[in-house]
C-alpha cells in the first residue's frame, strides 16, 4: 500500500464496520468513532492492534 491514510480509511479498506472492529478489539463502537474523529487519543497498544487487524503498517496511518 502506498501513501498515508486515516484510521477510518484503513478500517474501510480492510472491509470492517466500526461495530466489527469494536467487537474484535473489545472496545465500544463510540470509542472507535472517537479515535477516528480525533476526539480522543488512541493508546499505542490499541493502535498497533488496529494496524495488525487492518494489515497495514503504522507509518501508513495518520491520526487526526
Amino acid at each position: 500500500m502506498t501513501g498515508r491514510m486515516s484510521l477510518k480509511a484503513a478500517r474501510v479498506n480492510a472491509g470492517y464496520s466500526q461495530e466489527d472492529v469494536a467487537k474484535q478489539i473489545g472496545r465500544g463502537k463510540q470509542t472507535l468513532s472517537n479515535w477516528e474523529n480525533g476526539k480522543t487519543k488512541i493508546d499505542a497498544e490499541a493502535f498497533m492492534e488496529l494496524c495488525r487487524l487492518y494489515k497495514t503498517r503504522p507509518e501508513d496511518i495518520f491520526l487526526p
